[in-house]
């Protein structure tokens, strides 16, 4: 895996990262939203590639940028063919790692979709508030301390 800040990520990357943001979120989820949101400019964003093909990224963000008091991890997209063999689990500890190598090590907020509250929580994120609807699909918010 690789981390870079959106203004070193080439134009294949980026777009490789928009294709599988869409492939997981738009059409696997049925969602329709603005994946562009223009915090991808303010991100740090991670790459896991197999071979030629992203198959994971998140995006990382410092503490206030998003949540303010926390940084945060986003856009966490794992490719619907390497599920099960451990690649989102390596996704989050090297996402969590690269924030504490980026910002220091601090409290970490994400939004979190409701049903994948258990991959989370065995991350070591604790639920920190209500569900809520977002795009059409409920998440909570978790802290992981």
């Amino acid at each position: 895996m690789v981390t870079k800040h959106f203004s070193e990520l080439t134009t294949t990357e980026l777009y490789a990262i928009l294709h599988l943001r869409s492939n997981v979120f738009v059409v696997e989820q049925h969602c329709i939203f603005l994946d562009p949101d223009n915090n991808d400019q303010k991100a740090y964003h991670t790459l896991g590639w197999m071979g030629d093909e992203l198959v994971a990224t998140t995006r990382l963000f410092d503490k206030d940028i998003i949540y303010e008091g926390y940084q945060s991890i986003g856009r966490v997209a794992n490719s619907a063919k390497f599920r099960g063999i451990g690649v989102g689990k390596a996704l989050m500890n090297y996402s969590i790692q690269e924030c504490e190598r980026l910002f220091g090590k601090d409290a970490i907020k994400i939004g979190a979709q409701l049903y994948i509250k258990k991959f989370y929580s065995d991350l070591g994120f604790e639920q920190s508030g209500d569900i809520y609807l977002e795009d059409e699909i409920d998440h909570i918010p978790m802290i992981y301390h």
